[in-house]
């Protein structure tokens, strides 16, 4: 854990109710507790932000953990973004992908101008020669 000021910087995950609250905070879409409950513990890397122990702000890596890895879950709260805290927690999950195998496939979905913060980390469009798709249940 790194400690800025009174920002915690906390690789690990949130609890299901903190990770539930903040992305509907957010403004991300809805996940079910019991997805959360299933989902939080296998996450093969974290990143949270806490200000005197509230979230402020997350991210995490899922995947296979050596050919697969999926970026997820960005979220500041509305009350703390503007403040490079997005930008914070990229650094963090992008330090952590340095440490992943060569040729490993890493990717994410972008919505709507987050795009511009993810490309300040490599990260490019995969238009036209691939597509984003998803099935949602």
């Amino acid at each position: 854990m790194e400690t800025t000021s009174k920002l915690d910087i906390r690789h690990e995950q949130p609890s299901v109710e903190q990770y539930l609250a903040l992305r509907k905070e957010a403004g991300l879409s809805e996940m079910s507790v019991e997805g959360a409950a299933i989902g939080l513990p296998r996450s093969i890397f974290a990143v949270t932000l806490y200000e005197e122990n509230n979230l402020i702000g997350m991210g995490r890596v899922i995947g296979d953990g050596g050919c697969f890895f999926q970026v997820t879950d960005i979220a500041v709260k509305p009350s703390h973004q503007g403040q490079g805290l997005g930008k914070l927690i990229m650094r963090e999950i992008r330090e952590f992908l340095n440490t992943v195998p060569d040729k490993a496939y890493v990717s994410l979905i972008a919505d709507g101008e987050a795009s511009k913060l993810y490309a300040q980390y490599g990260f490019e469009p995969v238009m036209p020669r691939s597509q984003g798709m998803f099935l949602r249940r």
